[in-house]
Order: C-alpha cells, then sequence, then structure tokens
C-alpha cells in the first residue's frame, strides 16, 4: 500500500517554534503580552471590535454564552449535526439546547425551523458554521431581531469563511473561534470570542479569569479559561499563513469536486453562490453502506472521518436527560457523510489518488 493519506496535518513551520522559544526564554508563560497581541490581531484580520482569546474553543462558547446572561431555565436554539461541544456549552450554563433541523444539501442551520421552536424561553440561536461555510446569517439574524434574542456564531470550523463578502465571525452578536490542531489554523489548544459588543466583550474577559476584573475581586462565579503566551506564539505565526492555508484548501476542494462530480454514488460538498467556504472538511454524501464506504477507503490508505454519526439529542447523556426527538433531515445525513482530506499540505498526485479510489470504491458498492 502506498503512503497512507492523512485527514488531516497541522503545518507547523519554523516561525511557530521561533516564536515559542522567544515566549520560552522570556519567562513569560502564562498569559502575558503575546495573547493581548494575538487578541488584537485576530481582531484586525476578522474585522471585529473586540478579541478574547480562551483555552479552548469550547471554553469560548461557554464564556460566550456567559457573557450574554444565558443562565438556569432559558434555552437556546441549535443543532444536532455537530461536534458535542455545540450543546454542551449551553448545557455548562444551565441552560437547555433545543434542536431544530438542517438543510440536507449544506448540513447547515435551516431558518425556517427556527420560528416554531422559539417560546419565552428562548434567549439565544447558536448558529454551527459546519465544516467551514456560513449558514444563511440574514434571514437567522432578522428572526433574532424580531424575538430579542441574542445570536452566537460557532464558528470553530470556519476561519477565513465568508458570507455576502464578510467574515464569519462578524455575523452575530458574538462568535466562538477553536485553534485545535485540525483546524484551518491552530494554537495546539485555545479559542477565540470575537463580538463587536463592549458589554460581551468586558464580561468575557471578566468570566475567563476567575469572575474577575480586578485582581482577588470577584464580581461573579468565572472560571479558569485563559490561553497562555506559549499558544498565542503559535497563534500569531499561524495568522499570517492562514489565507494561504484557506487558498490552498479552496483549491484543493475545487480539483476533488471537478474530480468526483461525475462518480456515481457521490455527492461533492454544496457551496452557496453568497458563501466562500474555507473547507474545514470536505465532506461528501455517498449511496449504499456508509461503512462498507470507509472501509475500501481505509484499505487504500486513504484518510477519512465520519463528522457527525449520531445527532447530539440521539447522544446516551441526552438521552438520559430527556431528550427524545427527531429531525428528520439530520437523521438522514448522519448515515451518509464521509469527509475526505482536504488540507493544504496534499500533493496533486495525492489528490488524483483520492479521486481514484473513490471512483473505485464506488464501482464495487453501488
Amino acid at each position: 500500500m502506498a503512503d497512507r493519506i492523512n485527514i488531516a496535518k497541522p503545518i507547523i513551520g519554523q516561525e511557530e517554534i521561533d516564536n515559542v522559544v522567544e515566549v520560552l526564554k522570556s519567562g513569560m508563560i502564562a498569559q502575558g503580552p503575546k495573547v493581548s497581541e494575538f487578541e488584537d490581531e485576530f481582531a484586525k484580520w476578522i474585522g471585529s471590535d473586540y478579541a478574547i482569546a480562551t483555552s479552548s474553543g469550547t471554553t469560548a462558547l461557554h464564556t460566550a454564552l456567559l457573557a450574554c446572561g444565558i443562565g438556569k431555565g432559558d434555552e437556546v436554539i441549535t443543532v444536532g449535526f455537530t461536534f458535542v461541544a455545540s450543546s454542551n456549552s449551553i448545557l455548562y450554563t444551565g441552560a437547555k439546547p433545543v434542536f431544530v433541523d438542517i438543510y440536507e444539501d449544506t448540513f447547515l442551520i435551516d431558518p425556517s425551523k427556527i420560528e416554531d421552536a422559539i417560546t419565552d424561553k428562548t434567549k439565544a440561536i447558536l448558529v454551527v458554521q459546519l465544516y467551514g461555510q456560513s449558514a444563511e446569517m440574514d434571514s437567522i439574524v432578522k428572526i433574532a431581531k424580531k424575538h430579542n434574542l441574542f445570536v452566537i456564531e460557532d464558528a470553530a470550523q470556519a476561519h477565513g469563511a465568508e458570507y455576502k463578502g464578510k467574515k464569519v465571525g462578524t455575523l452575530g452578536d458574538v462568535a466562538c473561534f477553536s485553534f485545535y490542531p485540525t483546524k484551518n489554523m491552530t494554537t495546539s489548544e485555545g479559542g477565540m470570542i470575537t463580538t463587536n459588543n463592549k458589554d460581551i466583550a468586558e464580561k468575557s474577559k471578566i468570566f475567563r479569569a476567575h469572575g474577575s476584573s480586578v485582581k482577588y475581586h470577584h464580581n461573579y462565579l468565572g472560571y479558569n479559561f485563559r490561553l497562555t503566551d506559549i499558544a498565542a506564539a503559535i497563534g500569531l505565526a499561524q495568522l499570517k499563513k492562514i489565507d494561504s492555508f484557506n487558498d490552498k484548501r479552496i483549491k484543493n476542494a475545487e480539483y476533488l469536486t471537478n474530480g468526483l462530480k461525475d462518480i456515481e454514488g457521490v455527492i461533492p460538498p454544496v457551496v452557496k453562490d453568497e458563501n466562500k467556504h474555507v473547507y474545514h472538511q470536505y465532506t461528501i454524501k455517498v449511496k449504499g453502506d456508509r461503512d462498507k464506504w470507509i472501509e475500501y477507503l481505509d484499505e487504500k490508505g486513504i484518510g477519512c472521518g465520519v463528522y457527525y454519526p449520531i445527532p447530539l439529542y440521539n447522544q446516551e447523556y441526552y438521552k438520559e436527560i430527556g431528550y427524545n426527538q427527531s429531525c428528520p433531515v439530520t437523521d438522514k445525513v448522519v448515515s451518509q457523510v464521509i469527509s475526505l482530506p482536504i488540507h493544504p499540505s496534499l500533493t496533486k498526485e495525492e489528490l488524483d489518488t483520492i479521486i481514484s479510489v473513490v471512483k473505485d470504491v464506488s464501482l464495487k458498492l453501488v
């Protein structure tokens, strides 16, 4: 078998190494000047007034929800087709996730399903910008304004994605990014909150630092959700490369789609005209036994993943706390999706191999 083509591959260069060494030599390795610099540079890149770094994408979501005043007895509308951190962060505040369905082609929240889910307990809509593409934010924001709700973007997979020429992270009241190693850019672990709302920004800084704005004075029940200067140093180097990383992902996606579009039993990703899709994942839908597809791809050395195989409302813990529902489109696509390698390190030869193997699998299974 040829060398395996991995589903993801973080790209760390000499710039990241040099930045980390500089921080280590400085002696300031916790949250310090590099975190502040990273926040400033990320805000400039996104186009937001404020950016607040956190220890992970999950803690960014938790912090942002708290800063919006979400708490016990509240409801937050979101989707069940995403990573569990999206809805867990709602539970952490004492609020309740309310799941609505998605579009079958883009896998993004269907705005037409939102209003029916709104009650007098609803306080926010948490929009998951899945796989690197934006949801229909104009419709969502219009609904939120009508009902006086916060719009929170879970942008963990959407660094640099755009909707109608505006970057994801600037489209709602507040947004949250992840810098996990498989993301479009990384800090090893880390997260970022972006907002134009001064009150949300200030409260986010307080909640991430033990509920304190003045040392040893604690106004809220807060947490230790701070980022380190070591992580920020990596992030500063990655931020200079993210646009080129995304450009390569987009070119790789175009190449794959051109090669896969006529293969029977394969539906490549759908990109809406108003969107810039940055392809955190390149996710296809397949016909037939999805497990067999994965088995054949794995045998041929093609790394692949299923994001996500079980709707959140069907997860064991969620069933234990009383969830018993069905979102028909979500329930359908969870058995169809496969994500293929799309990372910037892929060569043309590797892309051709992926296309060839998918074609071979199709001939066997469809």
